[in-house]
């Protein structure tokens, strides 16, 4: 054998008769003296959407708040209540009527939907890095997406108006106000919406409650005022000429019916809508939902 192997063995068979020491926590509190690492500037959730929902039921009257009662309302309830500002946003910016008493409708859930009643916020559109206001949190593409928070309905609907400048947005100006079909599919196209049957949805309820009707032509809108950056381009006009129809439109099936472990939110994920959505295409005061029940899920 190696001489100089013979230190090393001892060295181990050494080693090997002395007990290893294990690692005692003797003070358990010093565990709790760790520092623990706390995300800066995360909202309460919960508690936020409280306070605004506990503002949107109070009204200020003789210095003392006074509780509002909400009442659901029906699709034509909503038409007739919001139709005339729909129309005033087309006379100054352009938009269609009928393009944006529809969003309305189905973004909103005919305006009983959780956004539209408590954050006033009618088109579902969300915070951006800009945003100033007050914030609702609500799942949606991802949970608890943030949606932005309106003082009074009108504001929803010029903030709509506002959003609809943006560049992506400014072919649709060069349609004739009265090309619902074509605004349907260039907002889908623009990237307004991710679900595929968002126009024909569109469509469909323009023609089922004859919302063309609030369609002006071109010299009733003296005073519209098309998007700066439009009128900034001069003669060279967005291309609409990209903007197809579809014809001969294949519709999915309009009817779910409910199966064991089904709810509201799982469906309206399944079929790319809200759930606000759902329940306005179904007239539903609530989430309630029952096994075998039928429900509809495209216009």
């Amino acid at each position: 054998m190696n001489k100089n192997l013979i230190p090393l063995f001892l060295f181990l068979a050494l080693s090997a008769c002395f007990p290893r020491r294990k690692t005692i926590v003797t003070n358990p509190q010093a565990l709790q003296n760790i520092p623990q690492v706390v995300p800066q500037n995360v909202p309460d959730y919960h508690k936020n959407n409280e306070e605004i929902k506990r503002a949107s039921q109070a009204a200020p009257t003789n210095n003392t708040q006074v509780n509002i009662q909400f009442t659901p309302i029906t699709s034509l309830q909503y038409i007739a209540r919001y139709k005339d500002i729909a129309i005033q946003e087309m006379k100054t910016y352009g938009i269609p009527a009928s393009i944006t008493i529809a969003q309305g409708l189905f973004e909103s859930g005919s305006g009983n939907g959780e956004l539209a009643r408590y954050a006033k916020n009618h088109f579902g559109i969300k915070c951006t890095s800009d945003w100033k206001g007050k914030s609702y949190f609500k799942d949606d593409d991802h949970p608890n997406d943030c949606f932005r928070v309106y003082d009074k309905d009108e504001d929803s609907y010029r903030d709509h108006s506002l959003f609809l400048k943006r560049k992506n947005y400014l072919s649709l100006y060069t349609l004739d106000k009265k090309d619902y079909k074509g605004w349907a599919y260039g907002l889908k196209k623009a990237g307004y919406a991710t679900n595929p049957n968002y126009p024909t949805m569109l469509i469909n309820i323009i023609e089922k409650y004859n919302l063309t009707q609030y369609n002006v032509t071109e010299d009733e809108v003296k005073t519209t005022t098309k998007p700066d950056s439009l009128v900034a381009i001069g003669n060279k006009k967005p291309d609409s000429s990209k903007i197809v129809i579809p014809q001969n439109i294949s519709l999915p099936d309009k009817y779910y019916t409910i199966k064991q472990g089904d709810t509201l939110y799982n469906i309206s994920k399944r079929f790319n809508l809200t759930v606000d959505q759902l329940r306005a295409l179904n007239n539903m005061t609530d989430n309630t939902i029952k096994i075998g029940q039928k429900i509809m899920i495209a216009p």
